[in-house]
Order: structure tokens, then C-alpha cells, then sequence
């Protein structure tokens, strides 16, 4: 090893963060050296966030110090890392889909430029780094791919000497995830640190030399990878023996084998920033998992809206059990057995600002809209719901801080478990989930994913929309791609590969 890889960049000792008496970080050592690219891994909750937050001047610590380049600094907020050269690279992009490349990267530099010398510099960095990105464009127009490189270009300009990646590929192709890890390890070899954080145990072997892991806001090990398999990250991750899936076994059958046809489904897209589906096609069987796959940003929200009955459309374009549903609303659809799990966990899967069991009591009224005594006894006695909540809790292992806390207050990987818990709650014939796993530790993941595997044993339909290629190859029968608001023919998964798979997601 080299002397630049032998210096100590970032330097942490006895980090503490508390938000009242819950401690998110507690006592955290970590170090990271010049060139290097060092991963950060965790459970859901384990206090990844909170770490890279103080890193990058959002928060400040309770306890203990960060040096940088030896000396202790007092990270004031992003504007201050930055100069200190700490860039960061959000999982939710900070982008403006209105505003120009150009413009974008213009309201995050600290350096004035004019409009020609910033796009000068704009095409100069991408073309070395090998990260084409069109300084012109307005990044509506772009695809998720290239709004991560646009995120990227823009920490370059920067000058960084430590880049903090936070999930970079679970919005990427195969084939971006290849060119990303081109640029990273280009990145680390010219001197730039990088603190790589993700959930993606196979990544972290590839790209990381060194992985710290988090478990219940302490540091549990730090690590060369080289020399930790996968299995052995999963364990210290969460503590125990990471359980392998349990097979689909179909066991049961429902009345009729067919569950759900779209035919020929159209819908113009909502805002200039949507995607218009064009003569979507498929069917689906009880006891099977149909995975659809492809880079946000495709259609996916609009396909979950047209099939949860958020946006209508003709009633012959969705028939569930020879019922044509496509002008029907989401009541209806649920009345009649199908239950919906969105991407989007917060405000549109749950009220953040709610608690559980208001949660649980909004999602029975749906199911019982039509019944009025069963509604009039929810509304009356809340420990109806209450006690709805605490079964969902406990099957699903969905850890609470507390006794019935808001929705806000549970880990994102909590949160989802309950999610997905009170929909299977349900017993519906056919469920429509989206994302299931997203931003969510390997612990839960598994949890999740065998789920939706008894279920279908059980004889139930799900339609499982999903980036993560592996998840769709793991729980899938058959495989359709997503591709600007286009789905591909229908295959059983027996006849496609991941790399096919990946060539169909960057179809324009």
C-alpha cells in the first residue's frame, strides 16, 4: 500500500448523538484513510444517518470530536464540510427537475462562474471521469442514471477529498452499477476517500476494502473485506444467523386460476414530469409472483396508480375475476380482495404524523367503508384498532421505540414491516406492492420477501414492482420490464437472465 493510503483522512472518536434519551449514535470510533473506499454498514435504525449527518455539518454531536487531516474540526453545517472537502451524495436526489444541469450545479457551488466557464467545467469533469452528463438538459429530461452523475459532477466541481455515497445503485441498472464502480475506484486511486453505505452485501465485497459495521447505534467490528465473506457481514449486521428463503410451495388454489387481466391499458401521463403508459398487457395467476422490474422513473407509479385505482381509466382495460374494475376506485378494488402496498412509506403508505393504531383504523375503513355498524365501532372504541395494531407488531417483528408511537418515530425498515403486515392483515386475494425492500436492511428484507413467499403458497396473486434486480429474481415466476412507460412481453424467469434484464431497463 502506498503512503497517500496509509494517512488517516476522517478521524472519529467517541461520537455521541442523542435525541432526547434515545441515543442514534453512541460512542462511535471510525477512520477512514486517504484513498480509500470505506463502507458503512447497518441495520435499519442501527444510526448510519445520524453518523454521515455529522460528517456532513447537518447535525452536531453530543460527545467526542472529528478530525480531519489531524486537526479537530467543527463541522457548522453542509456550506462548511464542503469547504473543508467533504461532498455528499444523497439516496433522494436534491435536484430541481425544472432547472438546467447547469443551473442545478450553479446553486450549489460556492465558486462564482459565468454560465460558459461552469459548462466548460462541466463537460471538462465528466469527460474525466467518464460521467457523461449535458450541462444544457433540463434534468426532467433525464433519466435516474444520469441525475446520480449530474449529483456526482456536481460534488467533483467541489473538489472533494472524502465523497459520501449514501445507497448510489438502488435506482441503477446492471449495467450503470458497472460504470459507477469505474468511477469510484478511479476516484480512490486519484486520492479522493469515499464512504460507500449501502445494504448490498455483494457490493460492499466489490467495491470497499474496509466495512465498519453498525448495530444498535454502536460500532460492532471493522473489517478488510477481502478477508469477511457476505454471510459473516449479514451476522454481525444483525446479530444472528441470517435464515435462508423458504421456496414458493403453491398449496393452495383459489376458486379460479386466473386473478388479474390488464388489457391494452393507456393513461396520459399526470404533469410534465410524469410517464404516459402506452397499451400495457399481462395476466396474472393465483399462486404466482410476477416481478416487474426497471429504473425508476419509468412508470411505475403510474402503473401502481392504474391498478390501485388512483387514476381511472376504461373498466374493460383491468379485470380482476371477470370483474371490469378499470373506472373503479380504490374502495371497491379493496372490497373486492386486492390490497395495495406504494412506494412511498411515508404520507402515502401511512400518515407520518399518526399514530399506529390511526393508521391501522384509516385502513380498516377502507375495508369495511360499506359497513356502517363496523365503522360506527371502530370509531367509538378505539382499542379495536389498537389491538389490530399490536397483532400486526407482533407478527412482523415491527420494533416500536414505545407503546404505540407515531409512524414517523419507527425506523424505515419498521415501518415497512407494518406496512406490509397490515396489508397481508387483510387476506386479499391479490396484492400490488411496490419497492418492498427499499432502503431496507438485509434483516427485514428477509422477513419481507418470505412473506410475500407464504403468501403466494397460500394460493394469493402478487404483482411485486421492484429496481432490485436480485429481489425480482429471488421471488419471481415470471419477469416484465418497465421502460419508459413501455412493459415487455411476459417470460417465465427460467428464460431470462439478469444481464437481459438489464439491457430491457435501458431501453428508451
Amino acid at each position: 500500500m502506498d503512503n497517500k493510503n496509509s494517512k488517516t483522512l476522517l478521524k472519529a472518536s467517541g461520537l455521541t448523538k442523542k435525541f432526547g434519551s434515545f441515543v442514534a449514535n453512541d460512542s462511535i470510533n471510525i477512520e477512514i484513510k486517504k484513498g480509500e473506499i470505506h463502507a458503512l454498514l447497518g441495520e435499519n435504525g442501527a444510526g448510519k444517518s445520524t453518523l454521515v449527518k455529522m460528517f456532513y455539518g447537518l447535525l452536531d454531536p453530543d460527545e467526542g470530536n472529528i478530525k480531519f487531516n489531524n486537526k479537530i474540526v467543527n463541522l457548522l453545517n453542509p456550506k462548511f464540510a464542503r469547504t473543508m472537502g467533504i461532498g455528499m451524495v444523497f439516496q433522494h436526489f436534491s435536484l430541481f427537475p425544472a432547472l438546467s444541469v447547469s443551473e442545478n450545479i450553479l446553486i450549489s457551488l460556492d465558486e462564482k462562474l459565468t454560465k460558459k466557464q461552469l459548462e466548460k467545467s462541466i463537460i471538462n469533469t465528466s469527460k474525466k471521469w467518464g460521467l457523461k452528463v449535458s450541462p444544457s438538459k433540463k434534468v426532467a429530461e433525464l433519466s435516474v442514471g444520469e441525475q446520480q452523475r449530474v449529483e456526482i459532477v456536481r460534488c467533483l466541481l467541489q473538489k472533494p477529498k472524502l465523497l459520501i455515497m449514501d445507497e448510489p445503485t438502488s435506482v441503477l441498472s446492471p449495467q450503470e452499477i458497472v460504470n459507477l464502480f469505474k468511477v469510484l475506484k478511479n476516484l480512490s486511486k486519484s486520492g479522493c476517500s469515499i464512504l460507500y453505505i449501502s445494504h448490498k452485501l455483494h457490493e460492499i465485497k466489490e467495491i470497499a476494502s474496509k466495512v465498519t459495521i453498525l448495530k444498535s447505534a454502536k460500532v460492532v467490528d471493522t473489517m478488510e473485506t477481502k478477508n469477511v465473506s457476505t454471510n459473516i457481514l449479514a451476522e454481525k449486521m444483525v446479530g444472528k444467523k441470517i435464515i435462508r428463503l423458504k421456496g414458493k410451495k403453491n398449496l393452495k388454489k383459489l376458486s379460479s386460476n386466473l386473478a388479474l387481466s390488464v388489457n391494452n391499458l393507456y393513461r396520459f401521463k399526470r404533469n410534465q414530469f410524469g410517464v404516459t403508459l402506452n397499451n400495457i398487457n399481462f395476466t396474472i395467476d393465483y399462486g404466482q409472483v410476477l416481478g416487474i422490474a426497471g429504473i425508476a422513473g419509468n412508470g411505475q407509479v403510474e402503473l401502481m396508480e392504474a391498478l390501485s385505482g388512483e387514476t381511472l381509466g376504461k373498466k374493460e382495460e383491468i379485470i380482476f375475476e371477470n370483474k371490469s374494475i378499470g373506472n373503479s376506485k380504490i374502495e371497491f378494488r379493496r372490497q373486492l380482495g386486492i390490497e395495495f402496498v406504494p412506494e412511498e412509506r411515508n404520507n402515502h403508505a401511512t400518515v407520518p404524523d399518526l399514530k399506529l393504531h390511526e393508521n391501522t383504523f384509516l385502513t380498516f375503513f377502507g375495508y369495511h367503508i360499506f359497513n356502517k355498524s363496523f365503522f360506527n365501532k371502530m370509531f367509538t372504541n378505539p382499542t379495536l384498532s389498537i389491538q389490530a395494531s399490536k397483532q400486526i407488531e407482533k407478527k412482523n417483528d415491527v420494533r416500536c421505540p414505545y407503546d404505540n408511537p407515531l409512524a414517523k418515530q419507527l425506523s424505515g425498515g419498521n415501518l415497512q414491516k407494518f406496512i406490509i403486515g397490515r396489508a397481508f392483515q387483510a387476506n386479499p386475494k391479490l396484492v400490488i406492492i411496490s419497492q418492498p425492500t427499499w432502503g431496507v436492511d438485509i434483516g427485514a428484507a428477509n422477513i419481507i420477501r418470505q412473506k410475500i413467499l407464504n403468501l403466494a403458497s397460500m394460493g394469493k396473486a402478487i404483482i411485486l414492482i421492484s429496481q432490485d434486480l436480485d429481489e425480482i429474481f429471488e421471488l419471481s415466476d415470471s419477469i416484465g420490464v418497465i421502460s419508459n412507460g413501455n412493459l415487455s412481453k411476459i417470460k417465465n424467469k427460467k428464460n431470462m437472465t439478469p444481464t437481459q434484464v438489464g439491457l430491457l431497463m435501458g431501453v428508451s
